[in-house]
């Protein structure tokens, strides 16, 4: 029977990338979303993929959802928490309201999916969680103070959930992303991403699939030996 994938922020961008490259590696994926019910819509004709939407700063959604998942497709198995927001502004005009939702869904996020899916791997004595870092989370960035505490400390929190899922076969890895051709990085102004591009050693920005690729592998059976690290995919453009 083929594992289940819940990837959240799932129908678009990366974490539509890696929805279907799980799925064309055999697991059976669900998808999670928060946006835009139409293009949901078109993901799921295009995909043959379930989606469902809630926010994943919303703690008693999470529980609620994943129990739902649960009884229509099966245990989850592989947990990908890819949703992410950002607010951008420098210290000075970013607003308590631009600070806390960037960290509870960026970080909250994780900790709300996690909580509602280790009780089950732990007692399956098998799971792969995989968290969606940043180059921004490892480096900083200017007028991302929210965004880079998110992600950085998405870093932290798998390192130490890696340390409490080990012995049940729990794996929990971080994926850090640099600068990839989505929407996202697509709305930054022409000047400035060609400064950016500048600064990737290859040369380029980063695909979707790429970083999809490098999510599958540790989401597999072969990367069972692999847990509290940090994969960079960044055109080398932070090395540490």
């Amino acid at each position: 029977m083929a594992r289940l994938a819940l990837v959240t922020g799932g129908t678009r961008g990366i974490g539509e990338a890696i929805s279907l490259a799980l799925k064309r590696e055999g697991f059976t994926v669900v998808a999670n979303y928060v946006g835009s019910e139409e293009r949901a819509q078109a993901f799921r004709e295009r995909t043959g993929i379930p989606a469902y939407r809630w926010n994943v700063a919303d703690h008693q959604a999470c529980l609620e959802n994943v129990r739902m998942i649960e009884e229509r497709h099966g245990p989850v198995d592989v947990l990908v928490n890819n949703a992410g927001i950002t607010r951008d502004a420098t210290l000075l005009k970013m607003t308590f309201e631009m600070w806390r939702d960037v960290i509870e869904v960026n970080l909250g996020g994780c900790f709300n999916m996690a909580k509602a899916v280790f009780p089950g791997m732990r007692e399956r004595k098998w799971g792969r969680i995989v968290n969606i870092g940043s180059i921004n989370g490892q480096a900083g960035q200017y007028g991302q103070v929210n965004y880079a505490a998110a992600k950085s400390g998405i870093h932290g929190f798998t390192k130490a959930l890696a340390q409490e899922g080990a012995r049940y076969g729990i794996t929990v890895n971080a994926v850090a992303p640099g600068y990839i051709d989505t929407d996202m990085v697509a709305a930054v102004p022409a000047d400035v991403l060609e400064k950016i591009v500048a600064r990737i050693p290859v040369g380029r920005l980063g695909r979707a699939e790429e970083v999809a690729r490098g999510v599958v592998f540790l989401c597999s059976e072969d990367a069972g030996f692999i847990t509290g690290s940090t994969l960079s995919i960044n055109g080398g453009q932070h090395m540490y």
